[in-house]
């Protein structure tokens, strides 16, 4: 039986049946020899009203809206429900059982409320300790929140339902929390001081900081005095579409032994109480309760929990049409450390939605002295049980409500909360070997990047279809690389938006040798806010197959003061590339990486992983390639064209490559492959071997004038990289052609330098064919 609260028979009547001004009527008269019987067991039985927060009228209007809000809510009339108090009743689940025999009786069943939830007892000190703040996998990275606006509670309500605080406590007193319902218990003070310490503690100089430390609104709303159901009516007349309400409470789940608790929602008025919240949109989070507080018996498996009617009504699962959904998110306890795993004691089961730290948390704390009002400085390191999971992910729940509502301008439903919140896409799976379900964390920092879409989302482009999001063309195309021999008086007139150049990639593709050049970055925002400070960092590479990091030589940054949102092609100030860092003439690429807070592109150490390099290239729209060339003013006459590239390795490992050569030119033009001797008989190659210097390792092979030659597979190192080129001679200057080196992994392709001739100076490469690119991903 309970430590704290007496156990309670609560009987539920029939929707059609008449109830009097003495309910017990109902039972007298409907069955005579059954009421003597229950009398003659347990004294004289008296019913009285469950719900009694709000008058009637009231209640009735708090459901007229609910319906209006969630047409899914069915409103059931909550005047049907009473407590049998019983004069000398011993067995309070025999009671219950007899009172299920009444046919005008829709359920019976005896509320057995457990203990407090809980298992084991920058400038602020504390804050360090607090790394269920920090970001995943260890916690739900709160401090990532507090950069939005909103993400640190601001114009959020919180109230906590439970039996004790401290509310003048030094972390908490500047919230102003006020009771709204019952009286506080003494011994439970520490319990609730924690609770608000982990959600709403102030950022000031003592003690920790909260997940949310600067809600608009605190209030407690207490079930000592009191009856849980009245304290959630209480709660949710204070409160308004979108606020959040933290049940901290548990009751027993079995009728004999030792008690293991579970959910308050398992009693049916608490059910329909937690429903009417949901449906008026307030987000309820619920502790799922902890089996038991010594670890001694098993915990509670909610997929197997059937009530007293034997239904399995929080079992999740479409074939269980006994399953009941209250809209309440409900936590789970696991490890403090990461991986995570469940605690011994958490319930688990499908109906988990997420969870969260259930030790080691650091929080605030209070006395449970009944003489005095509770210390107000006292701090734990150890709070835990779902009673500590439960406040991490209403904190979140805040977090998010917060950011919506300061970036979007509109709040969430508690189903759309739960469903971010417990979103396995989006949040903290637990460890790979936690073989039960027990939902996930919830993590901060996904949830704003990815799904509330209020940050911002910079973006360079591939090509000139590229729209921001993943693509399979080509990525090295990019019009928004524009290299120039000079300055221009104005860049965004020139080349951003409303220019007339927005879908040109001929802006600048050649840099002169021996002078200053300019380089230009256009940059595009379809996030939902302005990116401000967003730097465009620029590197260039020798032609390659593969453009690795290793290849790569930064010119420079410039940084883009702002980015509004609404996709404005926005252009950066002139970057200036010296002359003497300007290579050799010939055919090259840029790299450029653009980066904004809220939105950080990728740092070249990123690359240096293949599956990364892949990812970072093709899904990542912070990155772009550009081919360009580099002129000679005064280029000297020459039979043969000399184009060079690599074929590189991975940047991690060996790894096994093709090599694919296209060539697209005249009928009378003369190809020549020149290819280390090792790279030919590495790769197997079939070529038409027509030179070799075994002392220069060098081979030259004839190529087909129009044709395709695949080389390998072969081995190419690490980080290594063999040096080619093609050897070109036109027949008739007046001819265009194209020469293109792709790489292939399997059947990918995953990277590719092409070169095409145009008429004008001696078969001088003026510019890459559009769309053709260099190093592109396939």
């Amino acid at each position: 039986m309970s430590e704290f609260e007496p156990p309670q028979v609560i009987i539920r009547f029939h929707t059609n049946v008449e109830i009097p001004d003495d309910p017990a009527v109902v039972l007298e008269k409907s069955d005579p020899p059954r009421w003597r019987r229950l009398v003659e067991e347990n004294g004289a039985v008296t019913l009285r009203p469950v719900f009694t927060a709000l008058e009637p009228a009231h209640l009735r209007e708090l459901q007229e809206r609910a319906v209006r809000r969630d047409p899914s809510y069915r409103a059931e009339p909550l005047d049907r429900f009473f407590y049998a108090d019983a004069e000398r009743a011993r067995d309070p689940e025999s009671m219950a059982a007899a009172l299920r025999e009444w046919a005008t009786v829709r359920s019976a069943e005896v509320e057995v409320i457990g203990p407090d939830p809980l298992v084991n007892a920058a400038d602020d000190p504390r804050n360090g300790n607090q790394d269920y703040l920090d970001a995943a996998p260890v916690g739900i990275d709160a401090r990532y929140a507090w950069g939005f606006a909103g993400g640190d509670g601001a114009g959020q309500r919180i109230v906590d339902m439970e039996r004790g605080w401290t509310f003048d406590h030094e972390d908490l007193v500047a919230h102003g929390i006020t009771l709204v319902n019952g009286a506080v218990r003494d011994a439970s003070r520490p319990h609730g001081t924690s609770v608000f310490g982990e959600m709403i503690a102030s950022d000031n100089a003592v003690g920790g900081v909260g997940i949310v430390p600067n809600v608009a609104s605190a209030l407690a709303s207490s079930y000592h005095d009191s009856t849980i159901r009245n304290a959630i009516i209480a709660a949710i007349a204070r409160m308004d579409f979108g606020d959040v309400l933290l049940l901290e409470a548990q009751v027993s789940v079995t009728t004999t032994g030792v008690p293991r608790y579970g959910p308050v929602e398992t009693v049916e008025a608490s059910y329909e109480a937690i429903r009417l919240a949901t449906a008026l949109g307030i987000i309820v989070v619920e502790a799922g309760g902890n089996g038991t507080n010594n670890g001694g018996t098993p915990a509670v498996d909610l997929d197997a929990y059937q009530n007293a009617a034997g239904k399995r009504i929080l079992w999740r699962d479409p074939a269980n049409a006994d399953f009941r959904d209250s809209g309440a998110i409900l936590v789970a306890a696991a490890s403090s450390a990461a991986p995570h795993t469940r605690l011994a004691y958490s319930t688990f089961g499908a109906r988990i939605d997420c969870y969260a730290w259930g030790e080691n948390v650091d929080t605030a704390s209070s006395t449970t002295s009944p003489t005095a009002a509770g210390s107000t400085t006292s701090y734990t390191g150890f709070f835990s049980g779902t009673s500590s999971a439960s406040p991490i992910v209403a904190g979140a729940a805040l977090a998010v409500q917060g950011v919506c509502q300061a970036n979007r301008n509109i709040r969430l439903s508690p189903r759309q909360m739960r469903a971010i919140l417990s979103d396995p896409a989006l949040n903290t799976p637990p460890a790979a070997t936690e073989p039960t379900a027990m939902g996930v964390l919830p993590n901060l920092r996904t949830i704003i990047d990815t799904e509330l879409e209020v940050t911002p989302d910079v973006y360079v482009r591939d090509n000139l279809a590229d729209t921001g999001d993943a693509h399979n063309g080509f990525v090295s195309a990019s019009p928004d690389v524009i290299l120039r021999p000079a300055p221009v008086a104005d860049p965004q007139a020139a080349y951003g938006e409303g220019s007339g150049t927005e879908l040109s990639d001929t802006l600048g593709f050649e840099a002169e040798a021996g002078q200053d050049n300019v380089i230009y970055v256009r940059v595009r925002n379809q996030g939902a806010t302005a990116a401000g400070a967003t730097t465009a960092t620029v590197y260039w590479s020798p032609p390659s197959t593969l453009v690795t990091p290793n290849l790569w030589t930064l010119v420079g940054t410039v940084t883009l003061p702002n980015v509004p949102a609404g996709e404005v092609l926005t252009v950066s100030a002139p970057l200036v590339w010296p002359a003497a860092r300007i290579p050799a003439p010939g055919h090259y690429c840029l790299v450029a990486i653009v980066s904004t807070p809220g939105d950080l592109g990728p740092a070249p150490t990123d690359f240096l992983n293949w599956t990364n390099f892949q990812t970072f290239i093709r899904a990542n729209n912070n990155v772009t390639w550009r081919n360009f060339n580099v002129v000679d003013n005064d280029p000297a006459a020459d039979s043969h064209v000399a184009l060079p590239f690599l074929v590189a390795g991975a940047p991690d490992e060996a790894r096994p490559f093709e090599v694919e050569l296209l060539t697209r030119l005249p009928g009378d033009a003369d190809v020549l492959l020149e290819l280390p001797l090792r790279f030919a008989r590495d790769f197997r190659a079939d070529l038409q071997i027509e030179q070799v210097d075994e002392k220069l390792d060098l081979a030259v092979a004839r190529l087909p004038a129009s044709g395709r030659v695949r080389l390998g597979p072969g081995l190419i190192g690490a980080g290594t990289a063999n040096r080619l080129r093609f050897l070109v001679r036109l027949g008739d200057l007046g001819q265009r052609g194209r020469v293109v080196a792709r790489q292939l992994s399997g059947e990918d392709e995953v990277g590719r330098v092409s070169w095409v001739l145009a008429p004008g100076v001696r078969a001088r490469m003026r510019r890459a064919m559009k769309g053709d690119p260099i190093g592109a991903l396939g």
